[in-house]
Order: C-alpha cells, then structure tokens, then sequence
C-alpha cells in the first residue's frame, strides 16, 4: 500500500517522504523530521529547516557504527534496526502521532546513500506495521 492512499477502513494514511537533510527544502515537504541521531554537520538548524528532531527512533550508536555504509551490511542492518523500532515503541508511537496528526511528513536523513539508509528502514517499518495494524482491527472488528 501506497502512503497517501484509502486503506479501506475509512481511514486516509500520511504521505510519509524521505528527503536527504541537505537538500533544499520543498515547499511541499509537509512537517520535516530529522530522524538521525546526530545533528548534519554543516547544517544550521535554520538552514536545516527540521521542525522536529527524534533522535531516539534512530538506529543505536553500535548499529551505526557496525554497518558504516558498506553496501553489503544493508539488509542485515535494516533487518537489526527493524528489532531496535521494535523494542523502541515509545520513539515509534511519538512519530506515529506526528504523521496522524499531519497530511504529509517527510523523513530527514544526512547519509549520502539516498537508498541504503535508516530513513529508507524506517519509512518501510512504519508502512509495514501501519498496514498489520490496520489488518489487526479489521479482524476484530468482524
């Protein structure tokens, strides 16, 4: 399922974007979310334009390091950050009220690979376990 879209149930999901902390921001970006542990270097927090900075909801300090951008670590990191997002569920429930409460929110990262990072993890958890949210309360309910 697409974000964005009509679950089903009567319910309209967030847009939830990714967009690297460096770019330009867009006039169309929705609330802006850092989700790093630390702050981009380089970056002013005006320049930044970060409305809300949860360092919690990402990956642990050893988890970082461990993985070092190498490629081939991806999928085994995405696979230990999801057990992080897991065992964090007050980071997680804190971003999850954000985006109800929001149309659009985009994700902020500051790694230069715009397709192996925690943010790219992150958005697929919280599309994955929205939808096995959505599918538990439709069981109940019939």
């Amino acid at each position: 399922m697409e974000p964005g879209n009509d679950t089903g149930d009567g319910n309209t999901s967030c847009d939830v974007r990714i967009r690297r902390v460096y770019e330009e921001p867009s006039a169309d970006d929705g609330l802006r979310v850092l989700v790093d542990r630390l702050w981009p270097r380089g970056r002013s927090k005006q320049s930044a334009h970060v409305d809300v900075w949860i360092k919690d909801i990402a990956p642990s300090k050893e988890l970082r390091t461990w993985f070092g951008h190498i490629p081939e670590r991806f999928d085994e990191f995405a696979s230990r950050y999801r057990e992080e997002l897991d065992a964090n569920p007050e980071a997680v429930c804190h971003l999850r009220e954000l985006i109800d409460g929001h149309p659009r929110v985009t994700l902020l990262y500051g790694a230069k690979d715009n397709e192996r990072n925690n943010a790219v993890v992150l958005r697929k958890y919280l599309l994955d376990t929205q939808v096995s949210r959505q599918a538990a309360s439709v069981r109940k309910s019939a």
